[in-house]
């Protein structure tokens, strides 16, 4: 739907058609149409430990907050928001896009976030952008094999992964995801690890090296095979990437709505694990 002298953006929507003003120019609002000018983006993650708030302009990253603290994310993170958007004089209603990190990691974490983004998307009739945690870790990457293989730690012992290929230069379209995320200890994700990437080159990338770091030595020292597994480290703030990664999927089209987004947990929670069943009499 086209506009005579206006300005027009274009994200999807669950809603019907809706046009509005906002800042001196309309507004536009149609399901799996990509964005056209630029959006005001608000992305969070509550699913690692360093959860992080960002505030972006389409790429450009206008602010950003991160605590790594055991404090848990219902209480902090609305406290940090509040601060985030204080500093940038903006409110909740401005925002065109939120992006959230949709998995893996923090059962609790996830369901903090998704429920606040859920909540946003639903009050002010805005679209969601649902990014991979390990797209946002393997994103950053500089090493420039084809392969990129990032991993997350899921704690008892284990570790997220997934692996991506490169596809273009640009941080919204140069990676595409190869066969499903995964959650296996160390040791079985370095042994089965060349198989997945077959005879491509990889890197391993992480913002927390501890957790591979141990496994990938052991490897190299008892069969050599680790020297074809670097590993580099990266940041532990995905929040300005999450926006950026969700930039790229609303000038796609790839959005969701409030009911429509879902979280991907790949491992059962503990309640799951520890079922055991109704009692027998």
């Amino acid at each position: 739907m086209y506009m005579p002298g206006t300005r027009q953006a274009i994200l999807l929507n669950s809603y019907s058609l809706k046009v509005f003003k906002v800042g001196g120019f309309w507004r536009v609002w149609h399901k799996n149409c990509p964005i056209i000018v630029s959006v005001l983006i608000l992305a969070l993650d509550t699913a690692t430990p360093a959860g992080s708030l960002a505030v972006l302009r389409d790429e450009v990253v206008l602010g950003t907050i991160s605590t790594w603290t055991g404090e848990t994310y219902c209480s902090r993170m609305f406290r940090q928001l509040e601060f985030l958007l204080g500093e940038l004089s903006l409110g909740l209603e401005k925002f065109d896009l939120f992006a959230v990190a949709s998995g893996p990691g923090s059962f609790t974490g996830l369901r903090v976030g998704l429920t606040a983004v859920k909540g946003w998307a639903e009050v002010y009739r805005k679209p969601i952008a649902a990014i991979s945690g390990l797209e946002a870790v393997a994103v950053q990457a500089c090493s420039p094999v084809p392969l990129l293989v990032p991993v997350l730690d899921a704690r008892r012992g284990q570790v997220y992964f997934g692996l991506y290929q490169r596809t273009g230069s640009a941080p919204h379209q140069g990676l595409r995801r190869d066969g499903a995320e995964c959650v296996m200890t160390p040791e079985e994700f370095l042994e089965m690890l060349p198989e997945r990437a077959g005879n491509s080159d990889f890197a391993i990338v992480t913002p927390t090296l501890g957790v591979i770091s141990s496994a990938v030595s052991g490897s190299r020292t008892s069969t050599g095979a680790g020297q074809n597994r670097p590993v580099e480290q990266v940041s532990t703030v995905l929040a300005p990437l999450i926006g950026q990664l969700g930039y790229g999927c609303a000038q796609r089209g790839e959005l969701v709505d409030s009911l429509t987004l879902d979280a991907n947990y790949i491992r059962r929670s503990d309640a799951e694990l520890n079922w055991k069943g109704p009692a027998t009499f």
